[in-house]
């Protein structure tokens, strides 16, 4: 079960309005396919943010009135600047990246290292590197986890979207059963939606099937 939905009205605004921007700002096809592309800081990386940001609000209070604790806004930078650098310790050479934008950490985590083909079992061999990162994200408890699954082109639309959602659900249960505070968890799928690479080719689909984690700090408002 997600711990936070979207609205499919919501998400249907958030895409014609990045369609819109695609169409005014992009002087070619190619070019606007790169923006639909841009997870990374691009378009449909607004878009993500939007919509999670929904649900980062009702993240927010509902960890807070769990009883998690907030941030004083000085003290934020240095909070994850900690959280960081035990994460890149924990995940050297796991196969998993973590990158830092502005005060949200990003954890990058591969399909084919976490589930089997066309499955939303977390894989046995993948357990240790969760357990790496809940060790930290333990410690370090003043943030919000929002765990996103995205998967390739390959396929049907509804498959995508239901196999993206169990798989970001799979590692919010583990999350779970490992003692993080269910409240701080925030779970969507996008299926298909938002590929960091191209579909066209077998590395390209293999970016694109994968969850990520955003971790975002816990500050009054």
């Amino acid at each position: 079960m997600k711990s936070n939905t979207v609205s499919a009205t919501g998400l249907g605004a958030m895409f014609a309005a990045a369609l819109a921007i695609s169409q005014v700002t992009a002087p070619n096809p190619a070019s606007a396919q790169v923006i639909e592309r841009g997870v990374q800081g691009g378009v449909a990386g607004a878009i993500i943010g939007g919509i999670i940001g929904g649900g980062k609000g009702a993240g927010r209070g509902a960890a807070i009135g769990a009883g998690v604790g907030v941030l004083a806004g000085g003290a934020v930078g240095a909070y994850m600047d900690y959280q960081e650098k035990k994460l890149r310790e924990k995940l050297q050479g796991t196969g998993v990246s973590v990158k830092r934008v502005g005060n949200d950490i990003y954890l990058n985590m591969p399909g084919n290292l976490t589930f089997a083909t066309d499955h939303a079992e977390i894989r046995a061999d993948f357990f240790d590197v969760l357990d790496s990162v809940v060790l930290v994200v333990n410690e370090y408890e003043k943030t919000l986890i929002e765990i996103t699954g995205h998967t390739d082109s390959t396929g049907s639309d509804s498959h995508n979207q239901v196999l993206s959602e169990q798989r970001a659900n799979s590692v919010a249960s583990y999350f779970r059963s490992r003692q993080v505070v269910p409240q701080r968890l925030v779970t969507e799928g996008f299926g298909e939606r938002f590929p960091i690479a191209s579909n066209e080719t077998p590395d390209g689909r293999q970016q694109n099937r994968r969850v990520e984690l955003r971790l975002v700090p816990l500050t009054q408002s």
